[in-house]
């Protein structure tokens, strides 16, 4: 045992110490060497945030305050050269001013890249290509700006601090998604939904799954997916769901989404009748012994129908980004 708990301790220090060494809060902690000295702490990351150029000819480039978008967030602007989706945000516990700085720096990431595309120059920095032209991804997808989890309240507040810096930017409201999107007003970033492309089915179980299967369902219409939603179709009235069979079988869907919670036995029943990946998402609805969605999530998981992925409570996100990835590998 000894040994095993030395080895973890060597590992920790082998992998830790880097991350550790440059976190903003924790940068005072070291970790020893073998030889038991003090390395000296690692410098943080560079903070890559447009600003305005003099050189670059254009009077309507945008300039951030580097300093304080810096001091809360590091934007991973080619997450979705890596993924095939890009970064989004997670608004429950920021403030509106870090919400609105983030997305500003968001749509002028996406304004750049439209504009070398439009250049005819594909390539995207140095050993790198432009993320519409990641494999499968499509322009749509790339130039998603989203932030979740944005309560009315939150948005309201998002107003108040007035429009983005990025020129044709504006924020949109998805309310029963709690969603706030980017668009721009021109003809260059609008949604463009390939009808001749493969769809997504959004299934929930009952009215109060709603803002889960929503979350999912504008995540993938913001990215450039068809969707079908098919809502209260629980397994409480079984003949619903059977009802929607034609439109879950459609030849054209290629994954389907599935939101519940009580007892969570939609994502299995649909699983028993579809060929295509499920994507089950348990949402905190039910009584006292649901556990906040916690009897769903482990119903779900214990599904005997083969082919049902599990992701985590209200995640429909998640499930969403899932969904985009089985369709961008039938792509290829």
């Amino acid at each position: 045992m000894a040994s095993f708990q030395q080895h973890c301790a060597r590992t920790l220090r082998r992998t830790a110490r880097p991350f550790w060494g440059w976190h903003p809060h924790l940068h005072h902690i070291r970790f020893p060497t073998r030889g038991g000295s003090n390395n000296p702490p690692l410098p943080p990351p560079p903070i890559i945030v447009p600003r305005r150029s003099a050189s670059s000819g254009r009077n309507d480039e945008v300039d951030f305050d580097i300093d304080v978008l810096s001091s809360f967030a590091n934007i991973d602007h080619r997450r979705v050269l890596r993924t095939g989706f890009p970064e989004a945000i997670f608004g429950e516990g920021k403030t509106p001013s870090q919400i609105h700085a983030i997305l500003d720096s968001m749509a002028a990431n996406v304004l750049r890249d439209s504009r070398t595309m439009d250049d005819g120059d594909g390539d995207g920095g140095e050993g790198e290509s432009t993320p519409s032209s990641s494999r499968g991804t499509s322009a749509a997808t790339a130039g998603a700006i989203i932030a979740t989890r944005v309560n009315r309240d939150a948005y309201d507040g998002l107003v108040d601090l007035g429009p983005l810096k990025t020129p044709g930017a504006a924020m949109a409201y998805h309310d029963a998604a709690r969603i706030v999107s980017v668009r721009f007003d021109d003809d260059r970033a609008d949604v463009d939904v390939d009808d001749r492309g493969q769809s997504v089915v959004v299934a929930c179980a009952g009215t109060t799954d709603l803002p889960v299967a929503e979350e999912a369902a504008v995540t993938l219409s913001l990215s450039g997916v068809r969707v079908t939603r098919v809502y209260d179709c629980g397994v409480a009235g079984l003949h619903r769901i059977l009802r929607a069979l034609p439109l879950l079988k459609h030849p054209n869907v290629g994954c389907i989404i599935v939101c519940a919670g009580m007892d969570g036995a939609l994502p299995s029943v649909v699983g028993g009748l579809v060929d295509v990946p499920v994507v089950a998402v348990p949402t905190s609805v039910g009584y006292g012994a649901s556990l906040g969605g916690l009897s769903a999530l482990l119903t779900m998981l214990n599904s005997c129908s083969p082919g049902v992925g599990v992701v985590n409570i209200d995640n429909g996100f998640g499930g969403a980004v899932w969904a985009m990835k089985c369709l961008n590998s039938r792509r290829r």
